[in-house]
């Protein structure tokens, strides 16, 4: 196996570690204790499942540091095709696991809060509505740190389009990802109330190229190395 080959395996599996150790975080464990809207019922989850969420915290964590070597495989594959977008791409997954880092502590106060009032006895019941308040605070955090998940196909795309490396209809509709992930934040924002309803169109895109990616460096590695 050729070292970009090597290398393309590598980033493919540490991208489906990615995948995997998210997923479980965001969309099963988060979608599992919070209840919107019901302070009393995102508490007794807490409560109930401290554990669980102990475990999609520390997952939240794996999955972030996952990202950073992701970027650098890509880095190292694609950075003879453009330095400039090679360093653009690694600096949005930056910033991007950054805040996802500072954005876990928001769920990591819910569940102290929530499994150990005594500690803040000066709340009363009103630990319960703090309690989901910082879970709805990290559902916010993770929209801003979408905003990076987005940008960083933007430069991944065009390498991957001018690299010969991966098939040109992968680059665009990484492309088209970024645009999605992008106009989800926004409508969030400025128009919460149909945020729900337009989100997994818009970010269907990105979805369906990330997973394209991550079977493609799996499967078949990659075409060539990039012309310097």
């Amino acid at each position: 196996m050729t070292p970009p080959q090597r290398i393309a395996r590598i980033t493919g599996l540490l991208y489906l570690g990615v995948a995997i150790f998210g997923a479980f975080a965001f969309l099963y464990v988060k979608d599992l204790v919070r209840v919107p809207g019901d302070a009393a019922a995102t508490a007794a989850n807490l409560v109930a499942h401290a554990g669980l969420v102990r475990i999609g915290f520390v997952a939240d964590l794996v999955q972030a540091t996952l990202f950073l070597l992701v970027v650098l495989g890509f880095h190292r594959l694609l950075a003879p095709v453009h330095q400039h977008a090679a360093r653009a791409m690694a600096a949005f997954v930056a910033v991007a696991v950054a805040i996802m880092c500072l954005n876990a502590v928001f769920q990591y106060g819910a569940l102290r809060l929530a499994t150990a009032p005594a500690d803040y006895p000066d709340l009363g019941t009103a630990h319960r509505s703090l309690a989901l308040l910082l879970l709805d605070l990290n559902l916010d955090g993770f929209l801003i740190a979408q905003i990076f998940f987005g940008l960083w196909l933007a430069p991944l795309g065009y390498l991957a389009y001018r690299s010969g490396m991966f098939p040109r209809a992968l680059g665009v509709v990484l492309v088209v990802g970024c645009l999605g992930y992008l106009a989800d934040t926004a409508v969030h924002f400025l128009a919460p109330g149909a945020g729900e309803a337009v989100s997994t169109a818009l970010t269907a895109p990105a979805g369906i190229a990330e997973f394209w990616m991550v079977g493609y460096l799996l499967l078949r590695g990659v075409r060539r190395p990039a012309a310097a």
